[in-house]
């Protein structure tokens, strides 16, 4: 028996009982330097996994200088391709003296059939094994089962659905029998939420009476969503559109109704109230004591390992509230009616985990009459910088004259970058392509979105110039295709961030999708037939990875635990051997995107 770690994937995905037949199992060997452990063409016998030293992985079919794919070093494992799929495809030749741990083919093949997933980690690719190991992490407690794997079936309620004769009175009668808040009018095939409230309003101050029909008063404007969708992205839709109901609808009706209480009581964790502490906050002081609360949730999430796409919906979600409910507070009621207020960026993208700095525009209405607005302008500023938001280096922001204009002088403005197509307006047009708008009208923001795509969607050089800043910086990766290691770290933003979010942002533009988060767009690639759907999943579960790990950089500062000036740099040598192994693949992913895109856009030379 060998003193072995098993505490990281893919061992966790065995039982107890696995991990014991792995420790007796095993054999610790020693290879000398430049001994060939595994030669190409040759039957896999067994499963390595380095305890000291380091092994290097070359393709001897390729040129010299790229026949080296892969560097592995302690905690890293090789050769279970080989023993999967017969033979190696590649040579493994020691390059620092080793100590390997070599568990045989016969118990590794045991191991796969009695443990499917075990099997399935060393046979799938980057977005496959991101969810089998969040899966399995949901499987054993340290994913919050509750939380994450409740779907909307489990809290749906039964809808109470009236027809269109109903009159009031009979519609409070059947809300008080069934004990229901809400129900739903059908009328000509659709379907229209009352609820209490709208009951009251109607016969205390719009002046109906018990005998008005209640489709009079019914919204027929419904946020939906599945049965089959997660709970989160039901408080997600709930906080986002500002509604305390959505509606389940399977095949064209609806089949059950989710509240927001019904929701909330499967979260048994404060954090999750700040949502409803924004909606409460009726003051600019209780909208600042509701925002300081964010890094809290955020903390929350990530130590409970909620998946990063649901933290990302849920912060852009809950910091649109805010900086829409300081608008509400700050600009007069007219004058919100006349313009529209956009985020940009990552914010715009709904990428931004922790608040990041102000990044924002106003489009007002050609025939708006608003003679105060650069003081309003500098006061909501000020007002975001008091909730936790700050000033933008670049100065894009409402305070600065050249981010506010006119909806006829914006488009005359992005026709000026169209046409100008140098570094500062090719910039300006990809912060444009994000924006997002979060208060105001925001068929201001829809007209001139249209008006971008209509400039932009068929300028093939336009498009190439936008998709070369996405190579600008390369993958982190050696000339063999191994991580860079330098002692102050890589640049996670620019080496992984950058390109994906750039390169599918100029897809998107050619192809006019409206989203604009890069995963939505990923999906809307797919559907248009611009990218296969497992490479799609694959950018997108790099773009997490790199999100995630840049986070778990972040994080310490929140509490004072570490202070860096530097939270892009990810130190490679201070990760996990599991993490610097899905770090090389994500990275290898950003590399065939960039060569891709050089290839689409003709940028070979």
């Amino acid at each position: 028996m060998v003193d072995i770690d098993l505490s990281q994937p893919p061992f966790t995905l065995l039982d107890d009982s696995g991990r014991e037949r792995v420790v007796h199992g095993v054999d610790l060997r020693y290879f000398s330097r430049d001994e060939i452990i595994l030669e190409a063409g040759q039957p896999g016998e067994f499963v390595y996994m380095i305890h000291k030293g380091e092994v290097a992985e070359f393709d001897p079919h390729a040129p010299c200088d790229q026949s080296r794919i892969a560097h592995y070093t302690a905690g890293d494992l090789f050769g279970a391709i080989s023993i999967l799929k017969g033979n190696s495809r590649y040579r493994f030749v020691v390059e620092q003296e080793s100590l390997c741990y070599a568990m045989p083919k016969s118990l590794f093949e045991r191991l796969c059939d009695d443990y499917p997933t075990f099997a399935e980690f060393f046979r799938r690719g980057l977005a496959q094994k991101a969810r089998l190991l969040a899966e399995r992490r949901i499987d054993s407690g340290v994913n919050m089962a509750g939380f994450m794997l409740a779907r909307v079936s489990e809290c749906m309620r039964a809808p109470l659905i009236v027809d269109a004769a109903t009159t009031i009175a009979m519609a409070v009668g059947r809300l008080n029998e069934s004990h229901a808040d809400s129900l739903l009018v059908g009328k000509d095939g659709r379907f229209g939420v009352v609820t209490k409230t709208d009951l009251l309003n109607a016969l205390v101050t719009e002046g109906a009476t018990q005998a008005s029909p209640v489709v009079a008063i019914a919204h027929f404007e419904l946020i939906v969503t599945g049965s089959d969708q997660y709970l989160f992205e039901a408080l997600v839709q709930m906080t986002r559109h500002r509604v305390a109901r959505v509606v389940v609808v399977e095949w064209g009706r609806p089949v059950g109704v989710v509240e927001l209480t019904d929701v909330l009581s499967h979260f048994s964790s404060r954090s999750y109230m700040v949502g409803l502490e924004l909606e409460k906050a009726d003051d600019l002081d209780a909208l600042a004591r509701a925002s300081a609360r964010l890094p809290e949730l955020v903390q929350t999430l990530m130590a409970q390992g909620v998946k990063l796409r649901f933290v990302m919906d849920l912060l852009a979600a809950l910091n649109g509230r805010i900086v829409d409910k300081a608008y509400q507070f700050l600009i007069d009621p007219r004058y919100r009616d006349q313009s529209c207020l956009l985020v940009m960026g990552s914010e715009g993208r709904g990428e931004q985990i922790l608040k990041t700095d102000q990044d924002n525009a106003l489009i007002v209405a050609d025939d708006s009459d608003w003679p105060d607005r650069e003081i309003a302008m500098q006061r909501f500023t000020e007002t975001l910088y008091t909730l936790g938001y700050p000033p933008c280096p670049g100065n894009i922001m409402v305070s600065n004259s050249a981010w506010v204009d006119s909806e006829s002088g914006w488009r005359r403005t992005v026709s000026r970058w169209v046409e100008r197509r140098d570094a500062n307006s090719l910039m300006n047009l990809a912060i444009m392509l994000d924006a997002r708008g979060i208060a105001g009208d925001t068929r201001l923001l829809d007209r001139l979105r249209e008006h971008l795509f209509a400039s932009c969607s068929h300028d093939e050089l336009l498009l190439s110039h936008l998709a070369r800043a996405a190579l600008h910086f390369a993958a982190p990766l050696t000339l063999f295709g191994t991580l860079k290691k330098p002692r102050h770290g890589i640049d996670i933003k620019k080496g992984g961030i950058f390109p994906i979010v750039q390169g599918v942002r100029t897809l998107a533009l050619e192809c006019r999708i409206t989203a604009t988060s890069t995963l939505a767009r990923l999906e809307a690639l797919v559907e248009q037939g611009r990218l296969e759907a497992d490479f799609a999943a694959d950018l997108g579960e790099a773009l997490a990875l790199f999100v995630e790990l840049r986070l778990k950089q972040q994080l310490p500062q929140l509490d004072g635990r570490q202070n860096s000036e530097e939270p892009n740099q990810i130190v490679v040598q201070n990760l996990s051997s599991l993490d610097r192994d899905l770090l090389r693949q994500a990275l290898h992913i950003v590399k065939d995107f960039q060569q891709r895109l050089t290839h689409r856009f003709h940028l070979e030379y």
